[in-house]
């Protein structure tokens, strides 16, 4: 008769930290890197073809966003679907289901004969993004600890979006060099194709790593400061539940989500907007790649030393100073001139994403019991994404109402000030060694 392992050997066996988890740390960062490329190929190309390869009449700029629209309200979408079941089927699984939604886009991009076609590649693409970069997200929250989780964070991020600035520029110059379709086809194809193998073969489930966390905080054995969890919420809360407290209910986790959701407006505007507008101030499809990769690289790059700076010294305030730095970034593109001057001000504009990208996440994984971090992460990471759509709809509604893009991007900056002064009053430093929850008696 064998005996049931203890809670101590549990423990051990699902021991927390990057170090000790090294080989799925550095796996998935592989998966997000693919994640990235798989995305970041539409960022260059995409918007510039619009009108000669797909029909969409010049100065249609709500029609022109419509892709990233359904690509936001998808993905945002499918992120609280894939937290919720992450905590059930598990994380390995969500990851596999949404490299197996992904293989039909290159073979819609190849084919479509017109717009609608690419937003429904990008219905997919969401619902790619929702489960494959939420898993990665999601088992590195669960195998790394609580002082850690800027630094895993960081190098999530950097590795997704470095792989998107890769991406926009490895096909911007395919694009210029052969056929445009054939280009992101092939490219495309490899990408998926080696991510979908390389998770079946190598990523393992985390959620066993969440479990025992919570078994550890359960029996008072957790190491370290204690979180501020949020009071009063059941051990597994219902989808509803969850999606009240980070939505309105929980004060700092509402100011989190609400700033999660309008930073997005500014990489909607950089994914539509930016393209056509440098392509008409007579940049080349490369130079565009350029201009667009300086701002993807920034961003990926500095994630790598924004993550590890805020387990130093807290979430608030390089949330609140990438909110203002990103809007002034976007508010001097319309100030200046010239590929130089385009590719500093978008280092500018993704310093600020790197300083508040990961530090959101990871404010909100460091006051979300183990028990619902899937799930409550799904729910920051809705609000989030939906931004792609909320921002992108009201972009091109005001690129169309005056004509132009320029009051798009001033209309972006404003948001980001205000929702970096949403987050200053609204939200409490989470880090739970800088602002631990008090003992109770």
């Amino acid at each position: 008769m064998t005996t049931p392992p203890s809670m101590s050997d549990e423990l051990s066996q699902y021991a927390h930290g990057i170090r000790a988890n090294l080989g799925q740390f550095f796996q998935q960062l592989l998966q997000v890197f693919f994640v990235g490329l798989t995305i970041g190929m539409q960022r260059s190309v995409m918007p510039v073809l619009a009108e000669t390869e797909f029909g969409v009449p010049a100065g249609s700029f709500t029609l022109l966003m419509a892709f990233v629209i359904s690509f936001g309200f998808v993905k945002g979408s499918m992120n609280f679907v894939a937290g919720r079941l992450s905590e059930t089927v598990g994380r390995r699984k969500g990851l596999l289901w949404g490299w197996l939604m992904a293989l039909p886009i290159p073979f819609i991009i190849l084919f479509a004969p017109s717009w609608d076609w690419i937003v429904a590649a990008n219905v997919l693409l969401g619902i790619n993004q929702g489960f494959a970069w939420s898993m990665t997200v999601t088992a590195k929250a669960d195998i790394t600890r609580a002082e850690q989780r800027g630094l895993a964070t960081g190098f999530n991020e950097f590795a997704g979006y470095g792989g998107v600035a890769i991406a926009g520029l490895i096909t911007g110059y395919l694009a210029a060099s052969f056929d445009p379709r054939w280009s992101l086809f092939y490219f495309g194809i490899v990408v998926i194709a080696l991510a979908l193998v390389s998770a079946f073969l190598f990523s393992r489930d985390t959620l066993p790593w969440a479990k025992a966390e919570a078994a550890a905080h359960a029996s008072g054995k957790h190491k370290g400061p204690k979180p501020r969890f949020p009071r009063h919420v059941a051990d597994k809360p219902s989808s509803w539940e969850i999606f009240a407290l980070v939505t309105w209910r929980h004060r700092t986790l509402s100011a989190l989500s609400q700033a999660g959701c309008v930073e997005k407006f500014v990489d909607a505007l950089v994914w539509a907007f930016f393209p056509v507008y440098l392509y008409g101030k007579g940049l080349s499809l490369p130079e565009i790649g350029w201009v667009v990769g300086v701002y993807g690289m920034v961003w990926g790059a500095s994630q790598l030393w924004t993550g590890p700076l805020s387990d130093r010294y807290g979430r608030k305030t390089p949330i609140v100073l990438g909110m203002w730095i990103a809007g002034i970034g976007i508010a001097l593109t319309m100030l200046v001139d010239g590929i130089v001057a385009w590719s500093v001000v978008a280092a500018i504009t993704g310093v600020g994403m790197a300083l508040l990208y990961p530090t959101l996440i990871a404010a909100v994984g460091d006051i979300s019991h183990p028990n619902w971090r899937g799930s409550s992460l799904g729910g920051y990471r809705f609000w989030r994404d939906a931004g792609y759509g909320i921002g992108g709809l009201s972009i091109g509604i005001i690129a169309d109402a005056t004509g132009g893009v320029a009051a798009g991007f001033w209309f972006v900056a404003a948001a980001m000030g205000l929702s970096g002064l949403w987050v200053l009053i609204a939200a409490e430093e989470t880090h739970p060694r800088l602002n631990p929850a008090p003992e109770t008696p």
